[in-house]
């Protein structure tokens, strides 16, 4: 992302939202909406035309639905994608994470929580709201528990992880500490709570262990923390 501010693209079949979108971020200083897309398609061919830092995806789109269309951006490298989701449906969660989506926004979200997940997603980290990361959790140990284990998971690095990660012992003990916390669905302020740490530092723990890692976000360091059985 360049010094400029957030450029953004709405993706959403509905005006009405994309209007009531466009109007919460364009009174931010640091945050401009370049485009609006009426179907998955048309948000994939504006991306490829504006180059836009985020792109705010809704699910359930005519032409090309929001997951095909997050997987065509993500896959040409066009913008960070933030799915919207009423969680009318646990699967459009799950199917995003594997399209390589950097975050999840609850379509009722209040105006702050949208501003503060789109600054987010365009400084490159991941976003999942409390509610979304246990779900995926509940997901993961219900796919495990029923033999499953992570055929196809969702965020899985390299395909399903092994019992045990090799690269888990580059970690120092304060980062594998911070990864359990993380697996269990816990933010970065909460870990901070936990560990009496300043956020910051958690934040910095959190892109050290990822790094070492070969992760993408913090979704697939739940995924691998499961998987591994340190949570």
């Amino acid at each position: 992302m360049s010094g400029g501010p957030v450029r953004v693209l709405l993706a959403d079949d509905q005006q009405l939202v994309r209007s009531g979108f466009r109007l919460i971020l364009s009174v931010e200083d640091d945050i401009e909406v370049v485009g609006e897309a009426a179907d998955g398609a048309a948000a994939v061919t504006l991306a490829r035309q504006l180059r836009p830092d985020v792109v705010l995806m809704d699910v359930q789109m005519p032409v090309m639905d929001g997951i095909e269309a997050t997987r065509r951006v993500v896959a040409e490298d066009l913008a960070k994608v933030l799915v919207l989701t009423t969680f009318d449906h646990d699967e459009y969660v799950f199917d995003g994470l594997a399209a390589g989506a950097s975050g999840f926004l609850l379509k009722n979200s209040d105006a702050e929580h949208l501003v503060d997940a789109v600054r987010t997603v365009a400084a490159g980290h991941a976003l999942l709201a409390p509610q979304v990361t246990r779900r995926v959790i509940e997901q993961i140990v219900s796919s495990d528990g029923a033999g499953n284990g992570g055929a196809g998971g969702p965020g899985a690095a390299h395909g399903s992880a092994p019992a045990t990660e090799p690269r888990l012992a580059e970690l120092t003990p304060r980062e594998r500490e911070v990864l359990v916390l993380v697996g269990e669905g816990l933010s970065n302020a909460e870990i901070a709570g936990r560990l009496y740490l300043g956020e910051a530092t958690v934040k910095t723990h959190v892109s050290n262990l990822l790094a070492k890692l070969q992760l993408r976000d913090r979704v697939q360091a739940v995924v691998l923390a499961h998987r591994c059985g340190l949570v």
